[in-house]
């Protein structure tokens, strides 16, 4: 069971957790998860905040001490060894499996044969997307996209990858997250988005469902989502903050978006110190 903790806490760092709230209009809330302890961060903005790492660092999968963090909190062996680090699961359209090559042919049947959406989202501008669908709406606020709409459904994660590659010729897949972090995002019209880049790249589609059937690629007709961040203050200059080069992060507690915090020292991705051994006072 969770263990709600107002204090200072000790534990290392996972993913905050994401919960899009269940009035419209409401913001995101978060959690910051130490260890096996979840600590609402919503009631946090506006007050001081303190993260220490203690210089120690974990394996997410196998819990074993490492001095660095390879692909988002795993040691060197599990790095080398585990699907969900190869190169595939950041480029599916290059999905060995038929190949007899998977590293984990049973997680990958698990993870990569089962679902999953080509979305356009609005993070710092249009971008398109992939995620398995049940990762809605996680994904997109993991992002701090502002707005998101599932455009198509494909039946595998190596069929999402060659769909996200056609539309990558209309649309980047990138998000600048110093725009994102700046608030500097105009809402856009993602339904005359989709209806542009459905029309344009018809004739890839209907090239790709030749090749792995008609049914394969199936087009959504989804009412777009909105995000509202619990942000008080935008940043005008974004200063990153990295735990390598100073252990110490401290500051007023200014907002949270995607993965970030923004303090007024600075900002830091959670995500990208996975594993790493903090204190949060």
């Amino acid at each position: 069971m969770q263990r709600v903790v107002e204090q200072a806490v000790q534990g290392c760092l996972r993913k905050m957790s994401v919960v899009l709230p269940d009035r419209p209009g409401d913001q995101v809330s978060y959690h910051l998860r130490a260890g096996d302890q979840h600590i609402p961060l919503n009631s946090r903005v506006g007050k001081p905040i303190s993260l220490h790492w203690s210089g120690a660092i974990a394996c997410t999968h196998c819990g074993r001490a490492t001095k660095k963090s390879f692909a988002q909190g795993h040691c060197y062996p599990c790095f080398k060894r585990l699907a969900q680090c190869d190169t595939c699961i950041m480029k599916p359209e290059t999905c060995h499996f038929f190949q007899g090559t998977c590293r984990e042919p049973e997680w990958g049947e698990t993870h990569c044969f089962q679902p999953h959406i080509v979305y356009l989202a609005n993070s710092s501008g249009l971008k398109v997307g992939i995620t398995r669908k049940t990762q809605m709406p996680t994904r997109w606020m993991d992002q701090g996209a502002i707005q998101a709409l599932p455009i198509l459904e494909v039946d595998t994660r190596q069929q999402s990858g060659f769909v996200e590659m056609l539309f990558k010729e209309q649309v980047s897949d990138r998000t600048n997250w110093r725009a994102m972090l700046k608030g500097e995002v105009e809402t856009l019209d993602l339904i005359a988005e989709r209806d542009r880049l459905l029309e344009t790249l018809d004739g890839g589609l209907n090239q790709l469902r030749d090749q792995h059937g008609s049914d394969a690629i199936r087009v959504l007709d989804e009412t777009p989502y909105t995000f509202d961040y619990p942000v008080e203050t935008f940043p005008r200059k974004v200063v990153s903050h990295n735990f390598d080069k100073q252990p110490l992060v401290e500051g007023v507690l200014q907002g949270i978006k995607g993965q970030y915090l923004i303090l007024d020292s600075g900002v830091i991705n959670l995500r990208k110190f996975t594993g790493y051994e903090i204190t949060l006072r």
